[in-house]
């Protein structure tokens, strides 16, 4: 099984690359860094990529047998959102991003991952909501420092999703604090092999 283990940086106007296969994910699976997946061709491959990467359908990736293969962003079921006013659609993305919704921005219209109680909500803020099945590409986050440099966001490239059910595999930096009081005053040393 070959491994898909780096992003090709440069861009992909700088000179002729010659594309050996494709790699078609929907979002949820282009935020595993990894991951084991099927080419369109079939073939079996292995993503061992740094974590936090987010891959973008166009991105090009390089596999262990030297091929590049492009990333292709899968249709997914969405939710396209239009509003009568700019103000009305910047009201349903602050509700949207106060849910650690990953959220879609295109010209006068947002898009997110279909779910039927953001739906309501949606509508109740005199939101038009139709059913879409495309690629969805969220936005990258406050951190990524640019439009594709999706590298650098600050919770590891791992966009959230509202129901926080996302594997812990990467570093971020919200605060956990489960006030758990470990004072351990048993009267005895904890130095026989378990942690706590």
């Amino acid at each position: 099984m070959i491994e898909i283990k780096s992003k090709l940086r440069i861009p992909r106007s700088a000179y002729k690359v010659e594309v050996k296969g494709q790699l078609k994910l929907p979002f949820e699976l282009r935020q595993k860094s990894r991951l084991r997946a099927t080419l369109v061709s079939g073939e079996e491959v292995g993503l061992l990529l740094p974590r936090g990467e987010v891959l973008r359908g166009g991105d090009l990736v390089t596999a262990s047998d030297g091929r590049v293969i492009e990333v292709l962003a899968a249709p997914e079921k969405l939710l396209h959102v239009a509003c009568a006013s700019a103000t009305d659609l910047a009201k349903a993305a602050y509700h949207l991003g106060n849910r650690h919704v990953p959220v879609q921005v295109g010209e006068g219209f947002l898009r997110l991952a279909a779910d039927h109680v953001l739906e309501e909500m949606l509508k109740k803020l005199g939101a038009k909501v139709t059913h879409v099945e495309a690629p969805f590409e969220p936005e990258a986050g406050a951190y990524a420092g640019g439009h594709h440099q999706h590298d650098e966001m600050g919770h590891g490239g791992k966009i959230h999703d509202h129901h926080h059910d996302h594997d812990h595999d990467h570093d971020h930096d919200h605060d956990h604090d489960h006030d758990h009081d470990h004072d351990h005053k048993h009267g005895h040393r904890h130095d026989h092999g378990h942690k706590h």
